[in-house]
């Protein structure tokens, strides 16, 4: 079992579908039926020193200057459970029911998409912690992997597991410290996947490519949206291959998904919303050295989480109606210094255009760019125990220019089982 290994596949399995998760331990039971357990406790010291301009508040906005919180990081703690049945004809089937924790308490207050809310906080007030991201079945032979349930989605799901930050802090919001997880890169170098209802195909290995299809749930692309009544299709083709002295992991992700307006809207009633996006990139190792890149190009997609639906103070259409063009990147690398030591640093910012209309306008609305650099020192204990170090800098712009900076610095521990 390789350093770590257990704790990445906790997350990538919502997306390669190989199997079940590697565990800690199996019970067998009768028949070949077996119950395997794993999952991830991870806990951070986060602090966080914003100044600049408050039309640049980000999510909902920082209440004051300095904030420190014991918290979760990117990844809420896990506990998962895996249910594998007897294989026949040659067919793996499984079940996953995977509960994500927060560890703090309730922030006391309203909490948008689970990035955290109001400030107050209270130790009496500690629920809702649980949140059931994934439940879903999987069935794997000759002919790929099928899935049905809730998973982690196609589109941006490689930019988030390929982050350093998946298993540490990242930017801390600058909403509240003690709200939901942290953000990682998330909203600053690519958009959050989210968690959803699907159903995917996968093809099997064809000389390391491999090509998934998604069909979902709709999200509400617009707080205009009206009738969803055409499902969200999700792809993503990948490559990956290991040669001497290192691998390669390539992909290309991509995302469509169409609603109507609402007849009430107060522009373009009726009329359509489009989601349209990709998501390229790669996870170079040679070596001790790791080198990271990816990107996402699109319209109707937000700044913070995917299909975000306006609700992040950014629209993701003017006020005619007209949908703004939304891209990002990550840059990454990584050196392993000892078996123990890695070093790591990454840079990303997320962006959105003006539209034509809006170049006219004499007041602009909404983030024109989030960026965040990261700087990592981690130390692996043994295989399932890991600290990490990080420091923070992380700058949002508005439209007409607005800045607010913050520097983070969060210390933490993760324990893989």
């Amino acid at each position: 079992m390789k350093k770590l290994s257990i704790g990445a596949l906790l997350v990538a399995m919502a997306v390669v579908m190989a199997g079940p998760a590697q565990a800690a331990f199996t019970v067998g039971g009768e028949n070949g039926w077996s119950l395997s357990t794993d999952g991830i406790v991870n806990i951070f010291a986060a602090y966080q020193a914003n100044s600049g301009s408050s039309e640049a508040q980000g999510l909902l906005g920082p209440d004051d200057t300095q904030k420190f919180g014991v918290r979760v990081g990117l990844l809420p703690s896990i506990l998962a459970f895996n249910v594998k049945a007897p294989t026949v004809a040659g067919i793996d089937s499984n079940v996953r029911c995977g509960m994500y924790v927060n560890v703090q308490n309730n922030n006391g207050g309203a909490d948008v998409g689970g990035f955290g809310g109001a400030t107050t906080n209270t130790h009496y007030n500690t629920s809702p912690n649980i949140d059931f991201r994934e439940f879903f079945y999987t069935a794997s032979g000759k002919f790929g992997s099928f899935l049905a349930g809730r998973a982690l989605n196609l589109f941006q799901g490689q930019n988030i597991l390929n982050d350093m930050t998946l298993f540490t802090a990242g930017v801390v919001d600058m909403t509240a410290v003690r709200g939901g997880t942290s953000l990682g890169h998330i909203g600053y170098g690519y958009l959050y996947a989210n968690f959803g209802p699907q159903f995917r195909y996968t093809t099997p290995d064809m000389g390391g490519f491999k090509v998934a299809l998604e069909i979902a749930e709709p999200y509400q692309i617009t707080l205009d949206s009206g009738k969803q009544n055409l499902p969200r299709f999700e792809a993503e083709l990948s490559y990956a291959t290991t040669f001497k002295g290192g691998s390669i992991h390539a992909w290309l992700e991509g995302l469509w998904q169409q609603d109507t307006r609402s007849e009430l809207a107060a522009v373009r009633p009726g009329g359509h919303n489009q989601s349209l996006g990709v998501a390229p990139g790669f996870n170079l190792a040679l070596g001790p050295v790791g080198i990271m890149g990816s990107g996402y190009y699109g319209t109707g997609l937000g700044m913070v989480s995917t299909q975000d639906g306006d609700i992040f103070t950014q629209s993701i259409a003017d006020g005619l109606g007209q949908q703004r063009i939304f891209w990002g990147f990550l840059a990454q690398a990584t050196y392993q210094l000892t078996d123990s030591i890695r070093l790591a640093a990454n840079y990303g910012s997320t962006r959105s255009n003006m539209t034509d209309n809006e170049s006219d306008f004499s007041v602009h609305t909404g983030m024109k760019s989030q960026s965040a650099l990261v700087g990592q020192v981690n130390y692996n204990l043994n295989k399932f125990t890991q600290f990490t170090a990080e420091y923070i800098f992380a700058e949002n712009v508005t439209m007409d220019r607005h800045k607010l900076r913050s520097n983070q610095v969060a210390l933490g521990t993760v324990f893989f089982w």
